[in-house]
């Protein structure tokens, strides 16, 4: 088997509308990040970015499952001695509403240049209004 190799001007990349109200966390990123990576496409490709655009809304409205609400903890160091800052699930939600799915879904893009690239195809919003109407999206129901 050979690998195949599409060039930048044969891909055909679709948009995607993920409806996160009333998810698991896990369930729309696993989803959003197989999109990212394009391996839903016959011509995938581990080296190339061959995916397709995510736009996810209503990012606020996720669900974890269980404690996760008071239990799943978000670390970020500022760079300062003693600068680790801590927050919850409820209170990353609270301050930063699409942090969570974002960092979900990072985390499952390889690391590096390709992920970074791929990380440019998302779009989280909070609530359910965003501008990407006019790329006449697929809306995918889980």
């Amino acid at each position: 088997m050979k690998t195949i190799f599409v060039k930048d001007y044969e891909q055909k990349r679709d948009w995607y509308i993920i409806d996160a109200a009333g998810k698991p966390l896990g369930r729309v990123a696993v989803l959003a990040a197989t999109l990212l990576r394009g391996k839903n496409k016959p011509t995938y490709t581990p080296n190339q970015e061959m995916g397709d655009y995510v736009v996810i809304i209503n990012a606020e409205k996720v669900e974890v499952t269980g404690n996760k609400h008071e239990d799943k903890l978000y670390r970020h160091y500022t760079g300062f001695v003693r600068g680790l800052r801590t927050f919850t699930f409820d209170k990353l939600i609270e301050r930063h509403p699409t942090d969570p799915l974002t960092r979900t879904i990072n985390g499952m893009l390889p690391n590096g240049r390709l992920g970074r690239r791929l990380m440019g195809n998302l779009k989280v919003y909070a609530g359910a209004e965003h501008p990407h109407a006019s790329q006449n999206p697929k809306v995918i129901e889980l």
